[in-house]
């Protein structure tokens, strides 16, 4: 269990970095700004037109008595307006780090050489081209698996008492992994390390994963707070797709000592 803190260690240590580096922090804001803005734009248009589209979709209901199509749309409305922040929550990272692919490459690529002994960084022979397509490939796969989860959840959210106590437990977990492998993918897509190879790292150490993520899926509720984090949870993901990968840290010995601790 000590692997959470380790894991929520990494997330600090990236916003740290960021800090420290304030060029790769202005650079990495943009990608998140635009996708900000896309999203927004979305919801926006959802809510103004959420009902309409509800009402259309449901003629049947248009013959039912009052209130009951009213209560019935409604509801839907407010299913369907749940949904789309849901699905907003799970997606942002994948549609931020694809529009952002050249910057948050870049600005892993400099955490790597920071804090690697040899000053250097692993690096990617494909072209841009090529990375991009991979990258959304898997950024698709894993939204798929998300929306899943995301899916059973919601449903499982009905269910009385379990569905308010201990089903947004588990949903917090579950967006914590997936944002943790997308994030981490950044750096070990550029190592060649494939989706399923990743999937299996990240499974291998569990509490680790949820250490970092869940803490930063709490934090994506907040759209603007997303924005600002994004740059440093590359950072952190980095770091720890170095842990995960058994690759040696410089500077950090004391740390990479309670980490061995806390695997064994």
């Amino acid at each position: 269990m000590r692997d959470l803190g380790v894991g929520f260690r990494y997330l600090l240590k990236g916003q740290r970095w960021v800090a420290r580096h304030g060029k790769q922090f202005g650079f990495g804001l943009l990608p998140g700004l635009i996708t900000l803005v896309l999203y927004a734009a979305a919801l926006v248009a959802l809510a103004l037109w959420g009902e309409d589209f509800v009402t259309w979709a449901t003629p049947f209901a248009d013959d039912w008595s009052s209130p009951w199509a009213g209560l019935f749309r409604g509801f839907l409305t407010a299913v369907l307006f749940a949904l789309g922040l849901l699905l907003s929550v799970l997606t942002f990272t994948a549609v931020t780090l694809l529009i952002g692919q050249p910057f948050y490459e870049n600005l892993s690529e400099q955490v790597d050489r920071d804090v690697s002994p040899d000053g250097t960084a692993p690096e990617s022979e494909l072209p841009l081209l090529r990375e991009l397509w991979i990258s959304a490939r898997d950024s698709l796969r894993i939204v798929v698996r998300a929306l899943v989860w995301g899916v059973l959840l919601f449903a499982l959210g009905f269910v009385p008492v379990v569905g308010q106590t201990v089903v947004p437990v588990i949903g917090f977990f579950v967006t914590g992994f997936f944002l943790t492998e997308e994030l981490t993918a950044v750096a070990l897509q550029r190592r060649g390390v494939e989706l399923r190879e990743r999937l299996r790292l990240l499974r291998s150490r569990k509490t680790l994963v949820w250490g970092f993520g869940t803490p930063l899926g709490l934090a994506f509720l907040v759209p603007f707070v997303a924005v600002f984090l994004m740059p440093g949870a590359v950072a952190g993901a980095t770091l720890m797709a170095r842990d995960l990968l058994g690759e040696e840290t410089a500077g950090d010995g004391s740390e990479e000592s309670e980490e061995e601790g806390a695997r064994s």
